[in-house]
């Protein structure tokens, strides 16, 4: 799964990265993110833009904002099906901007945290879906989702899952509103070569997601 991550790239790196060509949005570095935080997504509607979503999706029949904690992740083998994501899956996918996620490794009644990040440093994107959610009262919001499938070699020892990261290159595949062909979007939710990827244990402070310090980041021994 993916329930927590952290995104700090200056907005001038995340437009280069990303090819953003338009935001109107304000960003705050966050070293520790967690699911109903505010988070920073790329859509692509004319142009590929930066718009601020509240992470944990929610579908248009929803009725109170905590229901979005239920679906912070949606498993790709079965997102072009289940009701909650089928509309999405095709006509709203997002990228969602991290410099690096994080996971737990259970040593007895302790969690460690990790952080898993590219070597290059970069940021990268993982897969998402967004909805534009209508409150009783009419006021609309960007939610979100990140898609998970099976963890890689790097991730497995400490989880079963990772979140579904896209390379480069298929981002434009990836967020083109035009497609909606199941048949070329579902290959590319699979596992992102653990060869680009790196971890190292960070302080156990970080578990608490009050925690958002840069400290969350910094490799321990």
């Amino acid at each position: 799964m993916c329930g927590r991550f952290e995104i700090h790239s200056a907005l001038e790196i995340i437009a280069d990265v990303f090819g953003i060509h338009e935001w109107d949005i304000e960003y705050t570095p966050n070293y520790n993110v967690a699911p109903s935080h505010d988070i920073v997504i790329a859509i692509e509607s004319g142009k590929r833009k930066l718009v601020k979503s509240r992470w944990g999706f929610l579908p248009s029949w929803s009725k109170n904002p905590s229901d979005g904690f239920k679906m912070i992740n949606a498993r790709a083998e079965t997102i072009a099906e289940r009701p909650s994501f089928k509309q999405a899956f095709q006509k709203q996918r997002c990228l969602v901007l991290v410099d690096g996620f994080f996971e737990w490794q259970k040593t007895g009644n302790e969690k460690k945290p990790y952080l898993i990040r590219m070597k290059s440093g970069k940021p990268y994107a993982l897969a998402g879906l967004y909805n534009i959610w209508k409150s009783p009262e009419g006021k609309e919001l960007y939610t979100n989702t990140i898609i998970t499938t099976t963890a890689n070699e790097l991730v497995r020892p400490l989880h079963d899952r990772m979140p579904v990261i896209l390379p480069q290159e298929k981002y434009s595949v990836w967020l083109d509103q035009l497609n909606t062909d199941a048949a070329s979007l579902i290959p590319l939710l699979k596992p992102y070569p653990p060869g680009e990827m790196e971890i190292f244990p960070v302080t156990s402070k970080m578990n608490s997601p009050r925690f958002t310090s840069q400290e969350s980041i910094l490799r321990i021994s």
